[in-house]
């Protein structure tokens, strides 16, 4: 099955034998609002390779995607920020026991407990986020 594209060329330079052939042309050429020549162009279609779409699938799910999770925010102003030195304490938007957010792309995707593990931060998933339906309304009834 053939797709038409729409490419541009330079306009004509010269005339000479060719000039039948350009004729020919000319039912497919139009010419733009900047002068350029516009011609029509029949390309053929790619017939899909014979690899499966597994294979495709299973090289995609090997990915990694970085994980960041968030203990809680603050917000100070510049003056403060430029003041800050080592043993500084930031408090935080979260109390003790408020889950941790946790992002993918800067997406958030679950809430989760911050837990120590081998003597190395870690987090408990406590809740995935956008997995539930959205319950049907009383309006909706």
């Amino acid at each position: 099955m053939a797709e038409t594209q729409t490419v541009q060329n330079e306009p004509p330079q010269a005339e000479s034998a060719a000039a039948a052939e350009n004729t020919a042309a000319a039912k497919n050429t139009a010419t733009s609002e900047a002068g350029t020549a516009v011609q029509q162009m029949e390309l053929e279609s790619v017939a899909p390779t014979s690899s499966s779409g597994q294979e495709n699938l299973d090289l995609l799910l090997e990915i990694q995607m970085p994980i960041t999770a968030t203990l809680g925010r603050a917000q100070i102003p510049l003056k403060k920020l430029l003041q800050l030195s080592p043993g500084t304490v930031l408090n935080l938007d979260k109390s003790i026991g408020q889950p941790a957010e946790l992002f993918v792309q800067d997406i958030p995707f679950a809430t989760a407990d911050v837990v120590v593990v081998d003597n190395c931060f870690a987090v408990r998933i406590r809740e995935l986020l956008g997995t539930e339906e959205p319950k049907p309304s009383a309006a909706a009834k």
